[in-house]
């Protein structure tokens, strides 16, 4: 999430009560060894304890403790927001992490690589063969030039499990209004039509963070292609920000809020608003990503499903966020050895037998139906290049300029082409010059 995505109030509020109590103590116990020596591994993540990736590495720090005994694991209370903001910050005093989770693109884990303030894992990567389950749209985040600028370069993060977005849709709001599942775009619009017709605002939607400009985005991305992707995320060319592409998805957005599609209350709300008003059953649609899986298994009481979004190839996704080894951590070999952990088919399964889509599983271990349909639809985006990151990741700060931009849209203070002037502006300004 963001990338583009933000983790939910909820998530960050409920790792203290959920982990600290399992994790912190984790390894005390018998004497020290090669392993250990009575060391720590000091571990930020954000994940909530009910996601996929937070129940895979609880049993991933379980399995570190048996193999590393007199190693203490010390998970502190951090949110993805918190780390967002102070990262380079607290990397660059005594007080960094051994092991981080860590957003991944141009603006984050490429600025910090840029900055000095990251370790550089190619090494680690060769010894440990980190590189060989990622498809190479997945290994796209993990690699930074000198500039920054991911794809190439060094390898300064590594990715455990993949994100995509989706189509969320509440299978008892369909029933009850006699709606069909789209399977195309037309029939996509159309539904969105049907249920307006029947005074349901059909899709979930939050302006003050993601998915709003999320929806632009995959938009665009209906009427591009990858070097069009290219040159926006990698600086493969010169984008065009009033192109077909681009211009298709700024209007067709505003037309959705002037038809009532997307409300225009949504302007201020939230992304964790729109995800609790889903699970609610508020809504019919929900466009957003694979890291609300887990959340909608164990709250939701309507029965639901997902379908990528029709008539595109490409949409927003790509390797999760990061294992990043700050320059200045004190164990380093410690957090090495806990990524390999989590890179292992056991876990790898764990993640996705609970609505996670992992690099490196055992596809047969896989049982749970929602599961499967979830890991192949991700598989047939990355195996048709159809990874299209994020639209915040070119230039650091641009999430909020288009979370700023994108609400103005929403209310109608702009319209799709200063909304456009606005964006080009932002990203000219922040973009690697020459």
């Amino acid at each position: 999430m963001l990338t583009a995505r933000k983790r939910t109030k909820r998530t960050v509020a409920v790792i203290a009560a959920a982990l600290a109590a399992s994790l912190v103590m984790a390894g005390c116990g018998d004497g020290g060894d090669e392993a250990g020596d009575g060391k720590s591994l000091k571990l930020w993540h954000y994940e909530a304890p009910n996601s996929a990736m937070g129940i895979a590495w609880k049993q991933a720090i379980e399995e570190f403790k048996k193999s590393h005994p007199g190693v203490t694991v010390k998970v502190e209370e951090k949110g993805f927001e918190q780390i967002q903001k102070t990262a380079s910050m607290v990397l660059n005093s005594g007080d960094a992490p051994d092991l981080m989770e860590y957003n991944k693109g141009n603006a984050t884990t490429g600025l910090l690589s840029k900055q000095g303030l990251l370790t550089d894992l190619t090494p680690e990567v060769t010894k440990r063969g980190w590189d060989k389950p990622l498809s190479p749209g997945v290994r796209t985040t993990s690699r930074y030039d000198a500039q920054g600028v991911m794809g190439s370069g060094n390898w300064y993060g590594i990715p455990n499990y993949a994100e995509y977005t989706m189509v969320f849709y509440n299978k008892a709001l369909f029933d009850k209004h006699h709606i069909e599942v789209p399977a195309t775009f037309a029939e996509f619009t159309a539904a969105l039509e049907a249920f307006r017709d029947k005074g349901v605002t059909p899709l979930a939607s939050a302006g003050a963070e993601y998915p709003a400009h999320q929806y632009v985005y995959q938009l665009a991305l209906s009427k591009a292609d990858r070097s069009w992707v290219d040159a926006y995320e990698q600086y493969q060319g010169k984008p065009d920000f009033h192109d077909a592409a681009w211009t298709y998805g700024a209007t067709t957005f505003a037309d959705w809020v002037k038809k009532g599609y997307i409300a225009k209350s949504s302007s201020g709300a939230k992304a964790e608003d729109a995800g609790a008003a889903f699970i609610a059953g508020k809504y019919p649609m929900f466009f957003s990503g694979s890291w609300w899986f887990g959340r909608f298994t164990s709250e939701m009481k309507d029965q639901w499903g997902t379908f990528p979004f029709p008539g595109s190839q490409l949409t927003l996704g790509s390797g999760g966020n990061l294992w990043v080894v700050p320059k200045g951590a004190k164990n380093k070999e410690l957090a090495y050895d806990f990524i390999d952990i989590t890179m292992k088919k056991g876990i790898q399964n764990t993640l996705g037998n609970n609505g996670g889509v992992p690099v490196a599983a055992d596809t047969s271990a896989i049982t749970d139906p929602k599961s499967k349909a979830l890991i192949k639809d991700f598989t047939a985006y990355a195996d048709g290049d159809g990874l299209a990151f994020y639209p915040d990741w070119p230039v650091p700060g641009f999430y909020d300029v288009l979370v700023s931009e994108t609400q103005k849209l929403i209310t109608g203070s702009a319209g799709p082409d200063a909304y456009l002037d606005a964006l080009k502006k932002a990203y000219d300004a922040g973009a690697p010059k020459g």
